[in-house]
């Protein structure tokens, strides 16, 4: 299948030459991008797809770095609205306990859905809570969900092991023991991880963070992820309960405790990274370790702001990302993209990232946090994961720079198009895979029963 995209008033590639073309096209064929420049053409007995881009901006997909799609179902709940983290996560742990495969499947395809419309063609997700006494298979049934809609997926097999009982945060009924956590990772590396160029589908591994895992199953998980050879993931310096958590716990800072662990590399990526000091940003810069930068959940739950630009300024990589629903309330990853510019600016004023640095980070540089060369940039040989964005509505009238009008002007959040792996998912806003309005009946019909049976339980 060919596509051949005419006409785009702009080509933003985040090549290695920063090219911006005008007037443009953009041929895909099969699952890869195989030229730009202007006047391309096709033989009409290929029978291509031709899409009008006279107005609109093109650029690669946004790559979200880090999820936790089944928070889809617990947004906007009043019990934990306007809490820190800790306060957070300890009452919302009451109503995860509940989690079950519907929730599981509904919540990523409702977060999936509204990914592709919000222009995101690569997702991770950071799934950890696993209810004892419920099934083992969350993490099939999320890559299940992702190859039914049509996104590129990197899923992660998140862990707890750290119960309330031994001094960590979650309740014991929602860890596992170490041996459970290694050898479903390993059953699922074997199972899904695609290495290859163009992969659908990658695996990491995932222990929640230092307040609600072992030091031990730190250490063990790294040394899987290395042997098998896939990528690490966990929160790091989150908030500043985390940082005296593992100042009293170890007597070390977070960075300090992930470099005691052997968690600092091109292999690892961490979500939030806010509490840094000058040398752990130096540290993350040399060593390739990889920021995910989630701006919404950032605010909401009053954790800080990530140190974005001196991050960049390091040399670090750094991506953008949604975070989980229930501390930002939507997987809007266009959103994401204005908020991380506002918030960097109100941290750095005019020493802020521009448009286009924010752009190129959620794109090429999510795609570098998640070692993927293949995708995040425009230029022929790359993943053809490729979205459009119309200028012409009058949101963005009087707009003098494509740049600006993508980041800070528009009344809505929905791509004109999103085409992922040469396919096209999203049209005119719309998913074109699955049917959105019976996802949302499924996913709320799921989500009150699972709310309603925890207050039940208050209540008797």
């Amino acid at each position: 299948m060919s596509i051949l995209v005419k006409n785009a008033s702009y080509i933003i590639t985040f090549n290695d030459r920063d090219e911006i073309l005008e007037n443009a096209d953009l041929l895909i064929e099969g699952n890869r991008i195989t030229a730009i420049g202007r006047d391309l053409s096709l033989n009409p007995m290929d029978n291509p797809q031709i899409i009008d881009a006279q107005g609109m901006a093109v650029l690669p997909g946004l790559v979200n770095t880090h999820h936790h799609l089944y928070q889809t179902l617990f947004r906007g709940l009043p019990e934990v609205q306007g809490m820190p983290l800790f306060y957070w996560l300890v009452n919302l742990y009451e109503f995860w306990r509940h989690i079950i495969p519907d929730a599981v499947y509904y919540g990523a395809m409702v977060g999936f859905s509204e990914l592709l419309r919000t222009g995101c063609t690569l997702t991770t997700d950071h799934h950890y809570v696993f209810p004892r006494g419920e099934a083992s298979n969350f993490i099939d049934t999320q890559i299940n969900a992702a190859q039914e809609i049509g996104i590129r997926f990197h899923a992660t097999r998140g862990s707890m092991s750290l119960g309330k009982s031994e001094g960590g945060l979650p309740p014991d009924e929602v860890v596992q023991d170490a041996e459970t956590i290694l050898k479903d990772s390993q059953r699922l590396i074997e199972r899904y991880h695609d290495p290859s160029d163009y992969s659908m589908t990658r695996l990491a591994l995932a222990p929640c963070s230092p307040f609600s895992v072992s030091l031990d199953l730190m250490r063990e998980s790294q040394l899987l992820a290395r042997e098998k050879g896939v990528m690490l993931h966990t929160h790091l310096a989150e908030t500043l309960d985390e940082e005296k958590f593992c100042l009293e716990r170890y007597g070390r800072r977070p960075v300090e405790l992930m470099e005691d662990v052997g968690w600092i590399g091109p292999d690892v990526w961490f979500a939030h990274a806010i509490h840094l000091s000058e040398r752990e940003i130096n540290l993350l810069a040399r060593s390739g370790s990889g920021v995910a930068h989630c701006p919404s959940s950032n605010m909401k739950l009053g954790s800080g702001i990530c140190p974005t630009s001196d991050l960049v300024r390091a040399g670090a990589k750094l991506g953008i990302a949604v975070d989980g629903s229930a501390s930002n309330d939507g997987s809007n990853m266009w959103e994401e993209v204005r908020r991380a510019y506002l918030l960097n600016h109100l941290r750095y004023k005019d020493e802020g990232l521009s448009a286009y640095e924010t752009l190129k980070c959620a794109t090429r540089g999510g795609a570098d946090v998640l070692g993927r060369p293949d995708t995040g940039r425009l230029e022929p040989g790359k993943a053809a994961d490729i979205i459009l964005i119309d200028l012409k509505d009058v949101a963005y009238a009087g707009s003098h720079d494509p740049l600006v009008s993508i980041v800070c002007c528009g009344n809505h959040s929905f791509v004109d198009t999103t085409i992922v792996n040469g396919k096209v998912v999203v049209r005119k806003g719309q998913l074109l895979t699955q049917d959105t309005e019976e996802i949302r009946k499924k996913a709320h019909q799921v989500a009150c029963e699972i709310v309603q049976k925890e207050r039940g339980l208050k209540s008797s």
